[in-house]
Order: structure tokens, then C-alpha cells, then sequence
């Protein structure tokens, strides 16, 4: 009889002629990267589910089609006790502990790369975080405090390619007419990042196209008449659980427009985090790339408006196609 803490587990297990080395490595890379337990030479363990289950069949099939035998098993733990075992076997703590290492590491290194270096080491390092997240199948204390330090390492990042950025404050967003707000001077921090690039783009498209823009050394240079955005104290910044970008579209309103919603949740992911949209990692790959190539952020501001432009056009077109 089954204990009631039983449950059900995948056992593989295949046998591959000695001369198969090279499918014997992809069938091992294949078990590795799904984060199967070797049991003994042969024998691999996984908590059952329909996907995990359809991997192990399809490595099985390839050791059956290289000569080789495999049967793959549901097995099941008899007692609390062995249920415990099982589940320990899959303990990440010390793949955890190693990408922790390499964070500490890459943390003493990081204030002296560029900024597309910089970008480029961060979506090395969340490739590495994921492929361990997809595999701990039983998150306990050693994920969560691998989680704080990856929001750490991430805020470092954050402030290295956009330094001073602003603090969210807890206030109403006041609707404005846009028509009081033309022929105005901005201003914002230069050596623009995500959300002040998006933002000077949204303002010159959508709110005061005669825009003019300074680019400040410090916030505190900014000047009286100047309506300063996306920095502490700036009459645009982040509001609430709203970046900068957001903040106007909420301001002008511009929030029934689909097209700038999406690219508002495209900002808001680079910016702070947040469900993730599939352009994201390729326009702040583009930005870091056209950031170290540019030089002076009017020509950025000109190259990335283009991008934006395009990405806007795909969102309506999106937008206007699921609507039907």
C-alpha cells in the first residue's frame, strides 16, 4: 500500500554500446539540462510530470535508435522517509552557492566595463540563474536567498548603466492638457538608458512635438523652467508602481493607446523589473550597443526614436489584429 505522502517519480534507464560516445554525451547533456538525478551509471530520477516525462521518453528513443536499450519507469517513495530522500537528492543549494560566487566575482569587475559589456554579462548571468531555477524542483531557503542577492546584483547593474536613478514616491498622478506643455525645454540625466530615451522619445511623438532637451550632468543643474523628468524631484519621475514613461502616459493621457501601453510594460521590465516582453532584451542590447557607438545623446536620442517608432507600429498592429 502506498504511503499518502507518495508520490510519483520518473526513472530512466538506458544502456548504450560502448562505441556510441558521442550520443552517450548528448543523452547525458540531454538528462543534465532537464536536472535528472544519476542514481547509479545508467539509472536517472526525476519528478514526474507530462513534460519532464516526454523528455526522458524522446532520450530513451534516441539510446534505442543508437543500438541501446531504455525503460523508463514510474516509480513511487513508500514512506515520508524515503519521500524526504528523494527530494533531497535534488537539493540546488550548492549550484546556488556557486552562481553566488561567480556574482561576487563579476560584482568586483563590473565598474569598469562599458555599458554593452555590462548588458551583455547580465544576460549571461540570468541565462545561468534560469537553467538552475528550471531545475529546482523543490525551492527552499538557498533560492531565496540566491533570489535576494540576484535583485542585489541586478540593482548594481541598474546603477552602473543609469546612474542616479530616481526613487518612486506615493502620489497622484494629475491629468494635464498637453496643449499648455508645447514649445517647453526638458531635461533629464544624460547619458540616457531606457526609461529617459522612451520617455524624451514619447514627449517629442505625443505631447509637445517642438520639445527642446538638456541632458544634465546632475539633477541639480537642472534649471527653474525646465520641466525635469526621471530623476528625484523631477515634475515627471516615478510614481507609485510607475516608471517615468509610464508617469506621462498617465499624465497626457495616453493610457487607452495599446501601442504605448506595450511599450510602457517593454520599459517598465528594463527599468524595475516585471512581466517580460519579448523585444525587451533585444532594444536594450541595441541601446547599450548604439550608446557606446553614439556620440552625445541627441544622436541617440535620433537612432533609438527610430527603433521606438517601429516597435510602436508592431504593438498597434498587434493590438489591432487580436482586438478582430
Amino acid at each position: 500500500m502506498l504511503s499518502a505522502h507518495a508520490r510519483v517519480w520518473a526513472l530512466l534507464i538506458v544502456s548504450l554500446p560502448t562505441s556510441s560516445s558521442t550520443a552517450r554525451m548528448r543523452v547525458w547533456r540531454g538528462l543534465k539540462a532537464m536536472g535528472a538525478v544519476a542514481l547509479r551509471d545508467g539509472a536517472y530520477l526525476l519528478p514526474d510530470d507530462p513534460t519532464r516525462e516526454e523528455g526522458l521518453r524522446e532520450l530513451g528513443d534516441e539510446c534505442i535508435r543508437e543500438g541501446g536499450a531504455a525503460w523508463l519507469m514510474a516509480v513511487h517513495s513508500r514512506s515520508a522517509d524515503e519521500e524526504a530522500a528523494y527530494r533531497q537528492l535534488f537539493d540546488r543549494s550548492d549550484e546556488y552557492s556557486a552562481l553566488r560566487a561567480g556574482w561576487k566575482e563579476a560584482t568586483r569587475e563590473m565598474a569598469g566595463l562599458s555599458a554593452s559589456a555590462l548588458t551583455r554579462l547580465q544576460r549571461r548571468l540570468t541565462r545561468e540563474f534560469e537553467a538552475v531555477r528550471g531545475i529546482d524542483f523543490f525551492p527552499g531557503d538557498a533560492a531565496a536567498e540566491a533570489d535576494a542577492a540576484w535583485q542585489e546584483l541586478n540593482r548594481r547593474i541598474a546603477q552602473l548603466l543609469s546612474p542616479d536613478e530616481p526613487h518612486e514616491v506615493q502620489a497622484t498622478v494629475q491629468r494635464l492638457d498637453p496643449h499648455e506643455y508645447r514649445g517647453r525645454t526638458w531635461a533629464t540625466r544624460r547619458r540616457l538608458w531606457v526609461d529617459r530615451v522612451a520617455s524624451a522619445w514619447l514627449i517629442r511623438k505625443f505631447i509637445d512635438p517642438e520639445a527642446s532637451f538638456l541632458w544634465l550632468e546632475r539633477p541639480s543643474d537642472c534649471p527653474e523652467q525646465a520641466l525635469g523628468f526621471d530623476f528625484d524631484g523631477a515634475t515627471f519621475t516615478h510614481v507609485g508602481d510607475r516608471v517615468t514613461f509610464e508617469t506621462l502616459l498617465a499624465s497626457f493621457g495616453l493610457e487607452e493607446d495599446p501601442g504605448l501601453l506595450k511599450l510602457g510594460s517593454l520599459v517598465h521590465q528594463l527599468d524595475v523589473g516585471g512581466e517580460p516582453v519579448a523585444e525587451a532584451a533585444g532594444f536594450e542590447a541595441m541601446l547599450a550597443g548604439a550608446r557606446e557607438r553614439l556620440d552625445g545623446d541627441d544622436a541617440l536620442l535620433a537612432e533609438v526614436s527610430g527603433v521606438l517608432d517601429s516597435l510602436y507600429a508592431h504593438y498597434t498592429r498587434a493590438a489591432a489584429r487580436s482586438s478582430k
